[in-house]
């Protein structure tokens, strides 16, 4: 016991050595070795301390402490003087192109100067191509697009040099491949020849800091963030003590010297990006890459934003060439509609972010025999959970004999559907298959199930409905509960509300059904019509 004690004592007495809970131990102190730092009062005159114009009160700034992610503040200022330094969308750096519109929407508006992005996904999705992409837009950017918050004081105020000279380059540092190799792929993309990107192969952070610290690029790139390493830390790169004090290195140069820095981070098999969750409190912005390998598109999706929006999500297809923006993803996901018109499929609306996109969900009733056994449930790009919620309202409302089918669902294009809103969609069409009854091509359905049957509104109607009437649909399936549309492009459209699954079925399949709808699904009766039986519940 006595033993236990001192161990605890000397760990409390000793916090230079130890690496704290917030992640501020060695890479705090590899940070400052590298700037040549005491952590005096002239450190972080940067993007922590520009708007107060550190020093105007004579009171020394307040010193740098190890466990800190960021420099503390000379003095507390009000909001207004804080605005007057000019942080506005202008600050940022501009991503020039589609792709660049694209990936900066997400962002919200561009590349804030000094921000740290981590961008996670699956091995093979394209981190490290969009990634030479960026490099290529920032290092493309003219020193006029440059806008210096304020007039009194200059982001280059502690840097040797003027403006075009120390923040035109992009360094892209890669602890997975030789520079070789980036320039093997960067040919492959048409950027080969770009005088301001250099390529760097290392894993010594302490040599990373160096160099950016020596050349004061515009911004830095990692790939990735579990392959560097400090020495003065425990464990093998990747390894949670590393990834968290690497990470916290990274910061202290990037937020006083206005250089955004872009992080490449591994996966789990749960999807999860790699290593302590407090990677993700240390960033200002978590972005996440998804993609099918069999398919063309990529989903860039704002899991967290310091400077905009979260769940933002830029749509890119990928070629020989890298990624390059989706002008109209809803079309996207809806070609070749019109070529199967016999399959039974409905169309909906969700909201990715700000972004309305049409889906198209299908759906296929197979009859089981009796010596088959259970019937199954194969819910592809929709939740299971919702799936099996969906089912049990239309058995127990809507009277069909779920126990008879087997239930395949499939959203075209490998999206999935993870809202309510959808809910309707997916019932339609499930019904649609179970009567054989085609889903007119102009309709789309909107609207929550609850468990009693009934339909329950959903957030954005108008512009969920705007996005889909701009792609021909002229009659939507909404909630009762929603209030007229007021857009006036929405004046020549068809507006069904519907209280029940029930008038939603009505409304869409209509009341003929096709012979084979009321054929015997293996039980040896003819299936039940709901529609024509006057004590159902709705």
């Amino acid at each position: 016991m006595v033993m236990a004690i001192c161990r605890i004592e000397k760990f409390i007495y000793a916090p230079e050595t130890a690496t704290t809970a917030s992640g501020g131990g060695g890479g705090a102190r590899a940070a400052r070795a590298a700037t040549g730092s005491k952590g005096g009062a002239n450190e972080g005159a940067g993007w922590g301390s520009r708007g107060g114009q550190a020093g105007t009160s004579g009171k020394p700034a307040a010193p740098f402490r190890t466990g800190a992610w960021v420099q503390g503040s000379n003095r507390p200022q009000s909001l207004t003087d804080v605005s007057r330094g000019g942080y506005g969308d202008a600050w940022r750096l501009p991503l020039r192109g589609p792709g660049g519109a694209e990936l900066g929407r997400v962002l919200g508006g561009g590349v804030v100067p000094g921000s740290m992005v981590l961008i996670g996904g699956d091995p093979g999705v394209g981190k490290s191509t969009l990634l030479l992409q960026v490099a290529s837009m920032l290092a493309d950017i003219s020193s006029a697009d440059v806008v210096v918050p304020g007039t009194e004081v200059n982001c280059v105020d502690d840097m040797t040099g003027d403006l075009e000279q120390e923040q035109a380059t992009v360094l892209y540092v890669s602890g997975e491949e030789s520079i070789q190799q980036i320039g093997s792929r960067a040919a492959r993309m048409g950027l080969a020849v770009n005088d301001n990107i250099y390529l760097y192969s290392a894993t010594r952070l302490q040599d990373v800091l160096a160099e950016i610290l020596s050349m004061r690029p515009r911004a830095v790139i990692v790939d990735s963030i579990q392959t560097v390493y400090l020495d003065d830390v425990n464990g093998s790169a990747g390894s949670v003590s590393q990834v968290r004090e690497c990470a916290t290195a990274l910061l202290h140069v990037a937020k006083p010297h206005d250089i955004p820095i872009f992080l490449v981070g591994h996966v789990t098999k749960s999807g999860d990006i790699a290593g302590p969750k407090v990677l993700e409190h240390i960033v200002d912005v978590v972005l996440y890459m998804e993609g099918e390998k069999h398919q063309s598109f990529r989903l860039i999706r704002g899991m967290k934003n310091r400077y905009g929006a979260i769940e933002e999500v830029g749509v890119f297809s990928m070629n020989e060439k890298g990624l390059e923006a989706v002008p109209n993803p809803s079309a996207l996901f809806l070609t070749n509609r019109d070529s199967s018109p016999g399959v039974s499929s409905a169309v909906t609306v969700q909201m990715e972010g700000t972004r309305p996109l049409l889906l198209e969900v299908q759906a296929l009733c197979s009859p089981v025999q009796g010596q088959e056994g259970m019937p199954m449930r194969f819910p592809t790009g929709v939740s299971r959970d919702r799936f099996n919620l969906i089912t049990a309202v239309l058995a127990k409302h809507a009277r069909l004999k779920m126990h008879a089918v087997s239930i395949h669902t499939n959203v075209v294009g490998g999206m999935s559907m993870t809202e309510p809103a959808n809910d309707l969609a997916i019932a339609v069409a499930i019904a649609s298959s179970y009567y054989e009854q085609p889903i007119a091509r102009d309709i789309a359905c909107i609207g929550e199930i609850g468990l009693g049957g009934e339909l329950r509104e959903v957030g954005r109607i108008e512009q969920r409905m705007a996005e889909a009437a701009k792609l021909g649909f002229t009659t939507f399936v909404i909630p009762a509960s929603h209030a007229k549309p007021t857009f006036s492009r929405l004046t020549d459209v068809r507006i069904i509300r519907c209280r029940h699954i029930m008038e939603a079925l009505k409304a869409v399949l209509g009341t003929g059904k096709s012979a084979a709808s009321m054929t015997e699904l293996g039980t040896g009766s003819a299936l039940q019509d709901p529609f024509d039986n006057d004590d159902s519940d709705f």
